[in-house]
């Protein structure tokens, strides 16, 4: 279906090609079927994608011509009361299989006796043991138990010379640090993942809206989102987790919801009373909506939206820091404003690094003291010629993403949900943990096996010629 190339249509005389989707597709449903499908790219020289559901917001998961390697088939689940293997932790874990999604593993965990948690994302469908881990993995949790990443012990992989390897603490330690945030489908084929387990946590929630059904004054919901904006840091240093949607244009907030982990109703009110104080104080219209659970997945399942279709659009994506929301919350307030004129921008607040131990891995480290993290949408429709994409891509970049960067200069970006094109991404990503990663990527994967994009070494490639070709820079 990319840029449109096939569209579903009951009309049987509609046009249908594959646009930028591989060409050939290994659908694993054994580790040796993975093995085939790396060692077949690396002998014939061919572009090779690893793919789990699919859900990449910069098209990671395709790519023109390439062998595909999917590996949503590996459903494996299996929880322990207490893990045994190397590190330190001898607490409860689960190993899950690389085709997993976010809601399937919650779910899975509420079954167990007695029930149990794990740091996953808002998004039910997002392939857990694939890129939110390797990416970093922010969610709900955050606030009290650290990013997805953060809690891994081991995985199971498949590197690109088609080598069965487990990384942890004990064996191939660069490579388990590298694959703990270091870049999805970068440095191996993960096959499974064992990671941290947690007892289950009450769990209260509210929802606010602000938007033209309260008020048509574009000067009212402007100040009510800066107040919003204001409460970030507050927010975020309670351990909680804040989900929300602005625009597309002036006058849409919604807010939903505001996550309170561990906490009760009443525990709940107190810490967000001072942001209905303030939207009382300055008359801004809105509805809300309260809500506790005895469960964190009950919670989950009924307070958390399913994500209809969304128009297609460009996407990019900033991190506040603690520092930039205190220092600069009037300006990337208006920041945000700007951006949603042509788009719509999904935010959280959020700060990992409030309730759990600070863990060697090779996520950015302004996480550890993050505020607010952004995505950007410019909205774009898939039939506009190559020319305006260019040119709305451009403006993603060099307009909405500067103003970004501007309000926040202490930020940085996140590598699963950010530009493609984000200026000096080795810095906005990984920051000072990018020359580890690149000599762990070079030595794990020396002749570019592997590629997705501003990921570790990639600068070795371009793509070239409207997409359709991956070639190697000159030196």
């Amino acid at each position: 279906m990319t840029n449109n190339t096939c569209l579903p249509t009951r009309d049987p005389s509609s046009p249908c090609t594959r646009g930028f989707m591989g060409h050939y597709v290994v659908l694993a449903t054994e580790k040796a079927q993975i093995k085939a499908g790396v060692d077949f790219a690396r002998v014939h020289n061919l572009r090779l994608v690893i793919r789990n559901t699919g859900h990449d917001f910069m098209g990671r998961s395709t790519g023109f011509g390439a062998l595909v390697v999917n590996t949503h088939r590996f459903k494996d689940v299996e929880f322990f009361k207490r893990y045994t293997g190397p590190g330190d932790w001898r607490g409860t874990a689960v190993t899950v299989g690389a085709g997993i999604q976010g809601r399937e593993l919650y779910r899975h965990a509420f079954e167990q006796e007695p029930k149990v948690v794990v740091v996953g994302g808002e998004c039910p469908t997002v392939g857990w043991a694939g890129g939110y881990i390797q990416g970093g993995g922010h969610g709900p949790l955050s606030g009290i138990y650290g990013m997805g990443a953060d809690n891994v012990l081991s995985f199971d992989a498949i590197t690109a010379e088609g080598k069965y390897v487990t990384a942890n603490a004990k064996e191939n330690p660069d490579l388990f640090w590298a694959l703990k945030g270091g870049g999805p489908g970068s440095f191996a084929v993960v096959t499974s993942v064992t990671v941290k387990t947690f007892p289950e946590v009450p769990t209260a929630g509210v929802t606010i809206n602000i938007n033209s059904t309260h008020t048509n004054d574009t000067e009212l919901f402007k100040k009510g989102f800066h107040i919003f904006n204001s409460q970030s840091n507050h927010l975020s240093n309670l351990g909680m987790f804040v989900y929300f949607e602005q625009g597309p244009g002036p006058g849409r907030l919604k807010i939903a919801p505001i996550v309170g982990p561990n906490m009760n109703a009443t525990q709940l009110k107190e810490a967000v009373a001072p942001l209905f104080t303030q939207l009382d104080a300055a008359k801004v219209p809105y509805d809300t909506h309260f809500r506790a659970f005895p469960t964190f997945f009950e919670f989950y399942i009924d307070m958390f939206e399913d994500e209809p279709p969304s128009p297609q659009s460009i996407v990019g994506g900033r991190l506040f820091t603690q520092r930039d929301m205190s220092e600069n919350s009037e300006k990337i307030a208006d920041a945000l404003l700007f951006s949603s004129m042509n788009g719509i921008n999904v935010g959280h607040i959020v700060n990992p690094g409030k309730g759990a131990p600070v863990v060697d891995n090779a996520i950015h480290a302004k996480w550890r003291n993050a505020s607010s993290f952004i995505i950007t949408n410019v909205l774009m429709n898939g039939t506009e010629p190559w020319a305006v994409k260019k040119e709305k891509e451009a403006y993603n970049t060099n307009v909405v993403g500067k103003m970004l960067r501007e309000a926040g200069p202490y930020g940085a970006s996140y590598v699963n949900e950010g530009d493609l094109y984000e200026p000096n991404w080795q810095e906005a990503y990984w920051g000072e943990k990018y020359p580890r990663l690149l000599k762990v990527r070079r030595k794990w994967d020396p002749t570019g096996v592997f590629y997705t994009q501003t990921t570790p070494g990639t600068e070795d490639w371009s793509v070239i010629d409207y997409g359709t070709k991956l070639c190697k820079t000159s030196k």
